[in-house]
Order: structure tokens, then C-alpha cells, then sequence
């Protein structure tokens, strides 16, 4: 595969990003869109340059010429969207949260196993040189040993009317809580030992805030606050014995700015430029469909539903569920 064709779900705001991001990558072809309105759908493929626009996702999941498709949609819809690719036997990048529950997660990615049909998660955070410079920082003992850190991430979301929807998976959690979740889970590992959490519940019983402390089986600590009502810092704070690692970016890491007890600068370690970020993820895909693969080694299946797990647990604290569940 000399040239990736790259299809999308859902014409919206992410794709918009996803859309400028393949626009610069030398090797990824904007192939196809599909929405429910073929308007919608033709207004987008005219604005990117892609080649084929339609009017229902059936159709492009029967389309034999796309390499990959991009799951833009509402993550109350990624199930059974996924299942129509995978059933089509076309390769899935799905955007998160994967899917709304890890019933849902097991399904699909039994899917994907019964065709032998790629798909991977599009958390964008694990596919960047920053989580993977993280991971060796910390093995490093750059902070000597870690005991515990602090993440908060957010925004003003409130226009948004999905976000207050339970019939779209609507709360915080799903869009924003998962990228606290996913930076402890890079820095410390899965070993959680204990779950304390607490959230703000909207009139119509999604959560509009939370915090979440996340307890390890070696000790560690992790607080994570996330939440649609205000803008947050959206930065994070990794404590060891000996210093600290601030983080600035929650879902796409910018610096990490390594510390001296004392507060003193030891070093300071800068993103490499970028497109948007959402390159890494693209790129993943490519290598891993060239080499047979049928998921991303980046964000294997296993992490996938062990993310789901966790925030079906967070959320069953909270006495939060779907109507469709």
C-alpha cells in the first residue's frame, strides 16, 4: 500500500481536524465521507478534496476502495458502526471513547477477531513521541520514584447540547475524564488497587464534572478532575521523591518540565512540531495495516477495554446509565 485512502463517519468538527491533518500527510489520500445527509457530505468532500461523498455510512462501509475508515461520529454511535466496517471487512480507526461500555468494547473487538480486521482507538495521546518520552523519563528516575500526581482537564462545553444527552452517551467521562484516565494510565500503569470518586450530576443524569482518585497497588496516587462547565489549566503534575514533571497539555502534551525539589529547572522537554497531532494516529494505522496487523501496539486491544472497564466502574459510583444499557 503505496498510499493510504482514508475515509470518515460523520462530517463534523473532528473530522474537520482529521480532514487538514491527512491534507499534509505525503502518503494518506482523502478518499471518501459519508454522513447521513449526502448535502452535508458533498459540502465537506468539496471543501478537503475527497474523491467520493455519501449520503449514508452503509454505503461507504461497502466501498471496496478505502484502506481505512475514521469513526468521527457521537461515541453513542461507534458500536454499531464499527461492527458494520469490521462485517465489511474494512479497517476501523475509531475515535473515543471507543464505545460507550465494555460490553460494547468486547463485542466489537470480537469482531474484529472473528474477521481478522484491523481496528485501534484514536486517543490521540498514546500515539504521540511525548507519551513514549514520558514513560522513559519516569523509568529513568528522573523525579526518583513516583508517589503520586495531580491532572485536570476541561472546557467551556456547555453549548454543546450532546454533552447534556444521555441517549448520546452525553457527561463528561466519555469526552473528557478518558484523558485524565489516559495520561495516569501512561505514567503509572493499570494496577489500580481502589476507585474513590464523586461527580456533579446534571438534571438530565450525566455528569458534568468529576473527580476521580485512582489508588495503586505499589502505593501511588492519582487525582484527576475533569469537567464541561469552565475552562481548567489542563495541565498535570507528576510528584517523586526527588522533583516533579509539569505537564502542559492534557490531550495533546506539549512540555514536560522536569523539576528540582527545590523548584529549580532541571530540564525542559519541548512536542516536536507537528500537524495537529492527530498525524501519529494516522501514521500508526498505515504501519500496522503495512505489517498485517489488526490492532496498534501504541493502544493494543487490551488497553482499549480495560479504559472501558474503568469508566464503567467510575460511572456505576456515580449511579450513572444510559437509557440504551
Amino acid at each position: 500500500m503505496e498510499k493510504m485512502k482514508l475515509g470518515i463517519f460523520g462530517p463534523g468538527v473532528i473530522a474537520r481536524e482529521m480532514a487538514k491533518t491527512i491534507s499534509q500527510m505525503d502518503h494518506v489520500v482523502p478518499y471518501a465521507v459519508a454522513s447521513r445527509s449526502k448535502e452535508r457530505a458533498e459540502a465537506f468532500a468539496a471543501e478537503f478534496g475527497f474523491e467520493k461523498s455519501y449520503g449514508s455510512y452503509q454505503a461507504l462501509a461497502e466501498d471496496e476502495g478505502v484502506d481505512l475508515v475514521y469513526i468521527a461520529t457521537p461515541h453513542s454511535h461507534h458500536a454499531v458502526q464499527a461492527e458494520m466496517l469490521l462485517g465489511n471487512h474494512r479497517p476501523v480507526l475509531c475515535e473515543k471513547a471507543f464505545t460507550v461500555n465494555a460490553a460494547q468494547a468486547g463485542n466489537v473487538l470480537a469482531l474484529s477477531a472473528e474477521k481478522n480486521v484491523f481496528i485501534t482507538e484514536a486517543i490521540w495521546p498514546r500515539y504521540m513521541p511525548m507519551a513514549k518520552l514520558l514513560r522513559e523519563l519516569l523509568e529513568d528516575g528522573v523525579i526518583g520514584r513516583p508517589t503520586c500526581m495531580t491532572v485536570n482537564f476541561g472546557g467551556p462545553l456547555k453549548h454543546i447540547q450532546r454533552m447534556y444527552d444521555p441517549n448520546l452517551a452525553g457527561g463528561a467521562l466519555l469526552d473528557l475524564g478518558v484523558y485524565p484516565l489516559t495520561l495516569a494510565s501512561i505514567a503509572f500503569g493499570d494496577e489500580i488497587e481502589q476507585i474513590s470518586t464523586s461527580a456533579t450530576l446534571l438534571d438530565s443524569g450525566v455528569d458534568g464534572m468529576e473527580n476521580i482518585c485512582l489508588h495503586y497497588k505499589d502505593g501511588k496516587i492519582a487525582t484527576l478532575l475533569a469537567g464541561f462547565y469552565n475552562e481548567f489549566e489542563n495541565k498535570a503534575v507528576i510528584f517523586g521523591e526527588e522533583g516533579r514533571i509539569e505537564v502542559e497539555g492534557i490531550n495533546n502534551y506539549q512540555s514536560f518540565r522536569v523539576l528540582k525539589p527545590d523548584g529549580t529547572e532541571k530540564a525542559l522537554h519541548l512536542a516536536p512540531p507537528q500537524i495537529t497531532g492527530y498525524e501519529y494516529e494516522v501514521q500508526a494505522c498505515y504501519d500496522a495495516l503495512q505489517e498485517g496487523r489488526r490492532e496498534c501496539p501504541e493502544m493494543p486491544h487490551s488497553e482499549t477495554l480495560f479504559m472501558m472497564e474503568l469508566m464503567d466502574k467510575i460511572r456505576a459510583v456515580w449511579g450513572v446509565r444510559y437509557p440504551f444499557e
